[in-house]
This record gives C-alpha cells, structure tokens and sequence, in this order.
C-alpha cells in the first residue's frame, strides 16, 4: 500500500510548527500505525533528514502513551481503539493521511507529536491515591464488594490517561478523566476516608491546569479508546457538589460532625 501523509513538524514548544508533506510506499495492511511511522523515520534517516518524533511505549492499547489525532479524530477512525492497535488495512490506498498532536493549551507541544501531558499526573498527585493504610493485599478478600460495585469500579479504572477526551473536546475539558479517577476510589471502601477531600482537590487541580468545563458535547466519551462513559462526569458533578456542601456544613456547624 501507498500513503501520502501530512505530519505535523515542530522543533520544539517555542517554534513555529507546520504540516509537512512525505509518501511512503510497501506498507503492509496489517501494519499498525506506529509501525508504519517506524518505517517512515527509517526512510528519513537514510536520507540524512530529522525522524518523526512520536510517543509510545507498550504498543499493546495499555499505556496510552500513543497520542496522536488522524484525520482529525484522537486514535483515529477506528471506535474503542488506540492508535497502537490502528492498523493500516483501516485506510484507503494512496489515502491522504493528516497526523497531529493533542490540541489542548494545557498540552504544550515538545517536538513534532509528542507533547507534555504532565498536567495529568498533577491531577492525580492532587488526590488520586489512597494516602491511608487500608491493610496487606490479603485483607483485600476480607472486604465483600458487590459484583456490580466491582464492575463499575473496574469500568472507571479502565482510564488509561492517554487524554483523547481533552483533545476531542471543542473546551478542552479533561473532566471524563478526573471523573474515572474520582468514580473508580469513590466506589470502593478503601476510597471512601479520603472520598470528600479528593474530589474537590482533583476538580481544583484540573481547574488550575487551566482545562475547560463540559458543555455535553460527548465527544470525550466517542473518543475515548477505553469506552469510559459519559455518565461517570455526572457522577463526578454529584460527588464535587455533595463534597463541596459537607465542607460548608462542617466550617458552619462542626458540633454536628462531632468536632
């Protein structure tokens, strides 16, 4: 197969990037995307020009490091998937293919595609975690957890942070992210001595990232590779209110929280 493609080349975040034109011919159909990028820097090496920069790392759909918009779709055409596991066979021969990186201000652009996404771990560092020792991972068969509370648990945790919901959002919004990572701690017992504070310090985190509010486009959850619903952001509205009205309570009437 033959492809022309239009990549997205930026030295570093203070200079001026464009779109730049390459073809590349002898892909196989059942290349993968990053495969197919691989051979491309290898054309390029050879003739003495700069390689593609490019993030990945487990090219196996876990790590979400693969952050690239095809065509204008985060991961590509392709539904429920990222663009490790996009293959080649996905396109059109001699398909012209437009690949850019995340759109988002909070997602400065390091080189080419890759960009800093360290905002994410910010988010989390402000109280995605469980601070308290809630026993050894035997004690964990102690605590009887419903099937289904385990199941939306699991559905939550299935966030792999890669940040497709930001850059499909026309605002920019990562609340599909911190509503995962509030819904999944929030549902289990280990989650709930912290569950007030972690929310309100996680939506303040995304809040001063400088991310955008959900207007109900829906196109975070259309997006997202791992198929995180979208009424996890109404969970996370909930939880941010009823949290937001206990700590206005406690500063008004701490007797009745036995303080």
């Amino acid at each position: 197969m033959e492809f022309l493609l239009r990549i997205w080349r930026q030295q570093n975040s203070d200079a001026t990037g464009s779109l730049q034109r390459y073809s590349i011919d002898q892909v196989s159909p059942d290349m993968s995307f990053l495969e197919m990028l691989d051979n491309l820097n290898e054309k390029l090496i050879r003739q003495g020009e700069l390689p593609v920069a490019f993030d990945m790392d487990c090219r196996e759909g876990i790590c979400g490091a693969c952050s690239l918009v095809i065509n204008g779709e985060p991961h590509g055409p392709m539904g429920a998937t990222t663009t490790c596991q996009l293959y080649m066979r996905h396109f059109k021969e001699r398909e012209e293919i437009t690949i850019e990186p995340w759109r988002a201000g909070p997602f400065k652009v390091i080189q080419d595609l890759v960009v800093d996404r360290t905002s994410f771990d910010r988010i989390l560092q402000a109280g995605g975690y469980v601070s308290l020792h809630t026993g050894e991972a035997p004690d964990a068969n102690a605590l009887l957890i419903s099937k289904e509370i385990a199941g939306r648990a699991f559905e939550a945790a299935n966030c792999i942070g890669c940040a497709a919901c930001v850059a499909a959002c026309p605002n920019a919004s990562a609340m599909l992210f911190v509503a995962a990572k509030v819904t999944h701690l929030a549902l289990l017992p280990q989650g709930q001595p912290e569950r007030e504070h972690r929310v309100v310090k996680m939506v303040e985190a995304m809040d001063a990232e400088g991310f955008g509010n959900c207007s109900n486009h829906y196109k975070c959850a259309d997006a997202c590779p791992k198929e995180i619903p979208i009424s996890l952001i109404a969970r996370l509205n909930r939880e941010f209110l009823g949290s937001a009205l206990l700590g206005r309570e406690f500063a008004e009437q701490p007797h009745r929280f036995g303080a």
